[in-house]
């Protein structure tokens, strides 16, 4: 167990210096969220009403693309150029390498919630987090569904020349309907149905009670449910279909 643990560590530490090294993914992963932040909140400067929204909605944004986006890419990648076939050939162990690699997910996460919370406090005129464990909560359950939705979704991806347009496919509706820039309640019914469904409105409406509002725990949990029962389906898939081989020739 101690070697296992060992070779997770170094892993995380390789894939951490090929994520900085990759412009590209250090970009749309990491920075384009922030970005996301500074232009909505420079427009909506003074709607301190809309600010409270803002800030959750672009933390739930930022679990989804750190995770969700980033593992549907790398495991495609991965699986396609034969990587992923080859280190199963080697002495390392699977979980150590898959171990790793969801550390470096998590790991990214961890900084964009954290600049989140010190920009909305600093910038945004939100006060420190009303409840911190309702935050960790909601971010560890928001970490775990959109890594295991990711995984499962890059078994749907053929090659990876057709990654973008798959993930953009889910990634771009999903973030408009959830109400990452708005409130949904001010959306038309059909929209706000689809957004009840969807997994990331439910991670915002945490994240906010978090954040904003300072609503306890037991009054998210159906939100937390939500969130839990996509993360359960999201798993199952993820293991059921998970391949170390090229789904092409």
């Amino acid at each position: 167990m101690s070697g296992a643990l060992v070779l997770a560590w170094r892993q995380y530490r390789l894939e951490r210096r090929m994520f900085w090294r990759n412009p590209s993914a250090a970009f749309f992963n990491f920075l384009l969220p922030l970005l996301f932040l500074g232009f909505f909140g420079a427009i909506l400067h003074g709607k301190q009403h809309d600010l409270n929204r803002l800030v959750p909605g672009i933390a739930g944004m930022s679990v989804m693309s750190t995770t969700f986006t980033a593992l549907a890419y790398n495991v495609v990648f991965l699986r396609e150029r034969g990587v992923l076939k080859r280190i199963r050939g080697t002495p390392l162990p699977a979980g150590s390498y898959l171990g790793g690699v969801a550390a470096n997910a998590v790991t990214n996460t961890a900084l964009q919630i954290t600049i989140i919370v010190l920009a909305g406090k600093l910038f945004f005129g939100l006060d420190w987090p009303r409840d911190w464990a309702e935050l960790m909560v909601f971010v560890v359950a928001g970490v775990v569904c959109f890594a295991a939705l990711g995984v499962a979704f890059a078994h749907a991806i053929p090659n990876f020349e057709s990654t973008a347009a798959y993930v953009n496919a889910v990634f771009l509706p999903v973030i408009f309907i959830s109400g990452v820039f708005y409130d949904v309640k001010n959306v038309p019914t059909f929209l706000r149905d689809i957004a009840e469904a969807l997994p990331l409105k439910h991670l915002i409406d945490g994240l906010s009670a978090a954040l904003v509002n300072g609503s306890s725990l037991s009054k998210q949990l159906s939100a937390l449910a939500v969130v839990g029962l996509w993360g359960a389906a999201g798993i199952f898939f993820a293991v059921r279909g998970f391949s170390w081989e090229q789904s092409r020739d």
